[in-house]
């Protein structure tokens, strides 16, 4: 089969090869894959730096593959052949604490497709059958865009109790990750205000601040009615910093984007008299994957899907990535 394989850490590092097809083994799924996206982790591994670098090379990149089952290992239900499916990247122990209790997205030992693992930038992929997730028909870009998108989104407003009524603040509205924290919001009720550096169009009846920079933000936000909820998807400390300064009493704050700024600045004293909190979320249930296969099949949810590229021109996705805000960029593989 072709695939992508990064044998050293840099972009030049990354071929296509022809390399043999895999085997599924016990509790596997053997998927023929059609779509796969790009992410910041491909980076991170492509450069070797921060949960990038837990990846041994050489390895298939490619976290969010969607396709078809074609073949099953030992133990799996050979029903299952046939089923068109996304890949959930994040793979629970299924063992500890957290995954006995239904929170997979905590399991502290969890592995990920794409790093620990070959992952979906090939013609074929196994997974644990648990993590190829029924797409019920959807179209596999659609899919991929927002296996870990979406759902990251849904385990977000999760874990800060979003509730129909609340008033919050998306920051990194203008992203993929924002587009789906959006309309997720709004399909919760809630009065949303989205929160970009750039003009954006809105995704429902949202209202749009656009801040050029965090420093803008905090000056927009000032003295305004204040946020129940803060979802931060930008990425950057100092945003994240001037949303939680505009939550009102006992607000919540969380994050689903790694930041890019291990600095993080709050005051103290205000977030300790307010009651404030604050949660960061760096993964998904199953549950959340197929929360978010529901609402796009439903039409809640926008197109995720952004720039596309073919299985031969991966290096230049992974080079363009960003600066592509629009949307997700997916890889299509056949």
């Amino acid at each position: 089969m072709r695939a992508a394989v990064l044998s050293r850490h840099d972009l030049d590092g990354l071929t296509l090869q022809e390399t043999a097809e895999p085997t599924p083994g016990e509790g596997e799924v053997l998927v023929r894959v059609d779509t796969v996206g790009v992410n910041q982790l491909d980076l991170n591994v492509i450069a070797g730096i921060g949960p990038g670098a837990q990846a041994q090379l050489p390895r298939i990149l490619g976290i969010d593959p969607a396709g078809e089952i074609v073949a099953v290992g030992a133990g799996v239900d050979r029903r299952r052949i046939g089923q068109t499916v996304v890949v959930k990247p994040n793979i629970a122990c299924g063992t500890c604490a957290h995954c006995l209790a239904g929170d997979e997205a905590n399991c502290p030992a969890q592995t990920v497709v794409g790093v620990h693992r070959d992952g979906g930038a090939a013609e074929f992929v196994t997974v644990p059958t648990r993590n190829a997730i029924d797409r019920h028909g959807l179209d596999a870009a659609q899919a991929t865009a927002l296996v870990h998108s979406a759902s990251i989104v849904i385990n977000a407003a999760r874990t800060v109790a979003l509730a129909a009524d609340d008033r919050v603040l998306i920051t990194g509205a203008g992203g993929t990750l924002g587009r789906a924290a959006v309309a997720i919001a709004l399909a919760r009720g809630a009065d949303v205000v989205a929160a970009s550096r750039r003009a954006i169009a809105p995704v429902g009846d949202e209202q749009i601040i656009q801040a050029s920079d965090a420093a803008a933000l905090a000056s927009a936000l000032s003295g305004g009615e204040g946020f129940d909820v803060v979802l931060d998807v930008s990425g950057h400390a100092p945003t994240l910093s001037a949303g939680i300064t505009a939550l009102r009493w006992g607000g919540r704050a969380v994050f689903c984007a790694a930041s890019v700024d291990s600095d993080l600045r709050i005051d103290a004293r205000d977030f300790y008299l307010r009651r404030k909190q604050l949660s960061g979320v760096a993964s998904a249930r199953y549950a959340d994957v197929a929360e978010a296969l529901a609402l796009a099949g439903s039409g809640a949810l926008p197109s995720l899907v952004g720039t596309r590229y073919a299985l031969d021109d991966i290096a230049t996705a992974y080079r363009d990535f960003p600066r592509k805000g629009d949307g997700k960029v997916v890889v299509d593989v056949r």
